[in-house]
């Protein structure tokens, strides 16, 4: 008996599989991937998010036609606190970089392995370069030699390369979180979530097409039962828009972030962009358009504004 689940806090797995039993095929073309830390396949991108029900549909209907038996999908789409997800989040990459960075410390040492063999077999071939004395009885040996000595220095030189690109995953990941709470990162988030609430509301309300009178406007049954579709994205993505606005609060009490807007920043003010001072050439609702010295302007979203200068009379 096979059975798929699914948790905000694990994500939608299957149970019930075993390595040669068929399933790897059918799982592998219906989107899933074998999770090795976790020993289970897996939905790619599930966790903390509602279940993918077209996915979980589709593989149940591709096992069940292969003769497999699939027990009701379990699903549980009740979201976790935003502050909890990022947490765990953290906790994560954390173990992650701990991880990559041990990788990286065995891999450069198998490297200044690899290269310290190779040295030794360098140390065995004639002083001074000596050329081969082909008939020569030392013939074969030279060329042994020489043929150790070039093998180790290739096996030295991909154990190097291993190890820097294994160092560099470890930097990669350990600059993860740090990326990911930059103050234009999540300004831009809180922008993303609030044009996400934005269009659920708009998709509530849409208009429908009727086949003979074209667009008309929704009954309140259609709208409540889109209410009632979209309420938990509206409560996921809400949860998420209060904790991001509380973290994006946290930076400007710090002094990490700023908080100019259309309040504050006007027509003629000089303003700091990306280290570059640029003169105000109008204050838009979330952008701030700049002059460029030609006949075109360029905008920036608020967040970016480094510091500025009010317009002098």
């Amino acid at each position: 008996m096979l059975t798929i689940t699914h948790s905000h806090e694990a994500g939608t797995l299957i149970e019930g599989t075993a390595k040669g039993d068929g399933t790897a095929e059918i799982l592998k073309g219906t989107g899933w991937r074998w999770g090795r830390s976790i020993g289970t396949w897996f939905v790619p991108m599930s966790r903390d998010r509602m279940a993918k029900l077209h996915v979980i549909r589709r593989t149940v209907e591709a096992l069940r036609a292969a003769g497999f038996e699939v027990a009701e999908p379990e699903i549980d789409d009740t979201p976790r606190a935003a502050a909890v997800v990022e947490g765990d989040r953290i906790v994560r990459q954390g173990e992650r970089v701990e991880a990559l960075e041990a990788k990286a410390e065995r891999k450069t040492a198998d490297a200044t392995a690899a290269w310290d063999r190779h040295m030794a077999d360098v140390g065995r071939l004639p002083e001074g370069g000596e050329p081969i004395k082909v008939g020569h009885h030392s013939e074969g040996r030279h060329r042994a030699a020489l043929t150790r000595a070039d093998r180790s220095a290739r096996r030295g030189i991909e154990a190097h390369n291993e190890a820097e690109r294994a160092a560099d995953r470890a930097a990669a990941a350990a600059s993860t979180t740090a990326s990911r709470y930059n103050p234009i990162t999540v300004a831009n988030r809180i922008e993303k979530f609030r044009t996400e609430l934005r269009g659920y509301e708009r998709r509530i309300v849409a208009d429908v097409y009727d086949s003979e009178r074209g667009y008309v406007p929704a009954t309140d049954e259609q709208k409540q039962r889109r209410a009632e579709h979209y309420a938990p994205f509206i409560e996921q993505t809400r949860d998420q828009l209060t904790y991001w606005e509380k973290v994006r609060a946290d930076q400007v009490a710090a002094g990490e972030a700023t908080d100019y807007s259309r309040e504050t920043i006007s027509a003629g003010d000089a303003v700091k962009i990306r280290g570059q001072w640029r003169r105000v050439a109008r204050a838009n609702a979330r952008t701030v358009s700049v002059e460029t010295g030609y006949s075109w302007t360029d905008r920036a979203p608020y967040a970016e504004i480094q510091d500025y200068k009010a317009a002098t009379v």
